[in-house]
C-alpha cells in the first residue's frame, strides 16, 4: 500500500511541476488592485515598434497584434484600457496565454497606440510594479484594400460627319422627252 502512495504522490509532484513548467501559476493571495501605466511612449504604430513578431496568440494576420506583460511572476492583468486611433478605447478582461500577466490585443492595420493603463492586482507580500511593458507588435500583413473609386465610363462622342453635298440631278432617260415649261 505504500509503494502505491508514493507513486500516487509522485504523480501529483509531476504533475503540479509540468503546470509550473507551462506557464500555470499557484493561486495567490493579492494586496488591493491598482492603476499602473504603459512604460513606453505613446503614440506608437505596430509597424514601427522596435519589437516584432509574426504572431500574436490568435489576433487573425488582417489586423495589427499587441503583447502587453507585466514585469515579475507575482503580479495579474484585472483589466487593460488601450485606445486606438483609429478604433477608440477597448477594454480587455480575458488574458493570457500563458497566464494573466500577458495580454493580447488587435487593432485596425496602422493604428496607432495612443494611450494605454492597466489595473493590476501583485500577489501579498511581493513587490508592486509601478507600469507595464509593450512586450512586441505584429503588424498585419498586408493593408487594407482602399475602397475603389466607382469607374466612370464617358459617353460615346458621335463621329464626325461628312456633311452631305448638293443632291444629284437627274439623268435624263433616254426616249424621254425634255421637261419644259
Amino acid at each position: 500500500m505504500g509503494v502505491g502512495l508514493v507513486a500516487g504522490g509522485a504523480l501529483v509532484i509531476g504533475a503540479a511541476t509540468a503546470a509550473t513548467s507551462a506557464g500555470a501559476r499557484a493561486p495567490q493571495a493579492y494586496q488591493q488592485v491598482y492603476t499602473v501605466p504603459l512604460h513606453q511612449s505613446t503614440p506608437i504604430t505596430a509597424a514601427d515598434y522596435g519589437n516584432q513578431e509574426d504572431v500574436c496568440a490568435d489576433i487573425p494576420d488582417s489586423q495589427d497584434g499587441w503583447h502587453f506583460v507585466l514585469p515579475g511572476n507575482d503580479t495579474d492583468f484585472v483589466t487593460l484600457k488601450v485606445t486606438f486611433e483609429p478604433g477608440g478605447q477597448q477594454t480587455i478582461n480575458n488574458f493570457g496565454p500563458p497566464n494573466d500577466k500577458h495580454a493580447y490585443v488587435a487593432s485596425e492595420p496602422g493604428a496607432q497606440l495612443t494611450a494605454a493603463e492597466a489595473v493590476v492586482r501583485t500577489a501579498d507580500g511581493a513587490e508592486r510594479v509601478e507600469w507595464f511593458n509593450l512586450s512586441h507588435t505584429c503588424p498585419a500583413d498586408s493593408k487594407p484594400s482602399p475602397t475603389p473609386k466607382p469607374t466612370i465610363t464617358p459617353e460615346p462622342k458621335p463621329s464626325p460627319t461628312t456633311p452631305p453635298g448638293p443632291a444629284p440631278e437627274p439623268s435624263p432617260v433616254p426616249g424621254d422627252l425634255p421637261v419644259t415649261g
